[in-house]
């Protein structure tokens, strides 16, 4: 069946036909996130208030992933997990449509990442399955190039709603089509590949238990989460600081996630050849997100967002590469849920950090987070001198 479908190989094929879902679940969520802030803020909520849902709904989109990944590889059955997961993060944005306070849309903010939280493990567990043939780099490249696809239209879409004068009501209720248009792909993907563990060649989780590089790494991306901020708080700042109109915000993230297409894919293909390296410098690019974003010099700030582009390829393709490179047999989704429940405490402390120094200084939180993002170097330098040769990719240490 599926040689009839694709012209392709199964592996490239199950990668593209997950992209896809990602693609519309992107435009859903991405979009959603683009007005989140303003429309937060257009309910009376508090910059701290903002600052503080986004940390807490990464936290929980995060440290959620741990009891997911223990429950999809106890039981083997990735893809009821997966459903659940998708429902549940999809149908929450375009109810912000109903949201008549921002206490609520605080919560279905909530809801959403806790929905992402219960299906990433268990998806990023079953694209570990090609890496064997694909390469652990390109995989992940290019299931998140499809998700910043998804995650450009998503905000282009906004914009255009606003500009056509609608309201952030209209604008969330839109996003129920491509809600719905994910679940249909990924009910056509469930229907194809019903067993992606089939897809797998070679030993692509062959390690006997977790390794000090798993949690040394863990730690160091944390450190990287804390300094990676929400765009609820960026879109809160340069609308109430003037900076940018509300109804141009959404471009910017247009702008960012459409430059992280192809930063998702360049970093991919240099991870599988040069390994660790390609990491290193990736994350010393984005440090300087926050200084430019903040300094109020608008040429800065445009410059900024290619480079927030650069921060969530890493997050999104970087950091997924080693990880995999890093499953004990048996634990696929535990380790990619371990990994992320540390991402998210970081992702926590620094949502907390942000919306407190904030309110003091926005140069001191753009300091804070250039630095913590800095600090994750030297931890990912000892993650790679500590993994094992068999498992490193090209000139890792």
């Amino acid at each position: 069946m599926r040689r009839r479908i694709f012209s392709m190989s199964p592996a490239f094929a199950f990668v593209f036909a997950m992209g896809i879902v990602n693609l519309f679940a992107d435009t859903t969520y991405e979009g959603g996130g683009a007005i989140n802030g303003p429309f937060l803020g257009s309910l009376g909520a508090s910059a701290l208030a903002i600052s503080v849902t986004a940390g807490l709904g990464e936290f929980l989109g995060y440290a959620l992933r741990l009891a997911a990944g223990l429950v999809a590889d106890k039981g083997g059955r990735y893809w009821p997990l997966t459903f659940i997961g998708y429902v549940i993060n999809l149908l929450a944005v375009p109810a912000m449509a109903l949201a008549g306070n921002w206490q609520t849309g605080a919560a279905l903010i909530l809801a959403e990442r806790t929905g992402r939280a219960i299906r990433k493990p268990t998806v990023e567990a079953m694209l570990s399955y090609t890496t064997g043939t694909l390469g652990t780099g390109w995989v992940y490249a290019l299931n998140s190039a499809l998700d910043e696809t998804g995650a450009t239209i998503g905000p282009l879409l906004m914009a255009l709603i606003l500009f056509l004068h609608g309201s952030y009501r209209s604008g969330f209720a839109v996003l129920l089509i491509s809600s719905l248009l994910a679940l249909i792909a990924l009910t056509f993907a469930r229907m194809v590949f019903p067993v992606p563990s089939q897809l797998e060649t070679g030993a692509t989780a062959s390690l006997d238990r977790f390794t000090t590089a798993f949690w040394v790494f863990m730690l160091g991306g944390a450190l990287f989460a804390a300094g990676l901020m929400s765009y609820e708080l960026i879109s809160f700042y340069l609308v109430s600081k003037d900076i940018f109109a509300a109804d141009t915000v959404p471009l910017l993230l247009a702008f960012a996630t459409g430059f992280g297409v192809f930063a998702n894919l360049v970093l991919g293909r240099l991870y599988d050849r040069w390994g660790f390296r390609v990491l290193y410098a990736a994350v010393l690019f984005s440090a300087l997100f926050a200084p430019l974003v903040f300094s109020s010099f608008l040429p800065a700030v445009i410059l900024a967002f290619p480079i927030w582009g650069i921060g969530y390829a890493v997050q999104d393709t970087l950091l997924k590469a080693v990880v995999a490179g890093l499953l004990p047999r048996g634990r696929r989704s535990l380790a990619f849920g371990l990994f992320y429940a540390g991402y998210g405490v970081g992702w926590l402390l620094g949502g907390i950090a942000a919306g407190t120094l904030y309110s003091g200084s926005p140069a001191a939180l753009a300091l804070f987070a250039a630095a913590v993002q800095i600090s994750a170097i030297p931890l990912f330098v000892l993650a790679a001198r500590l993994t094992p040769r068999k498992q490193a990719s090209p000139a890792s240490a």
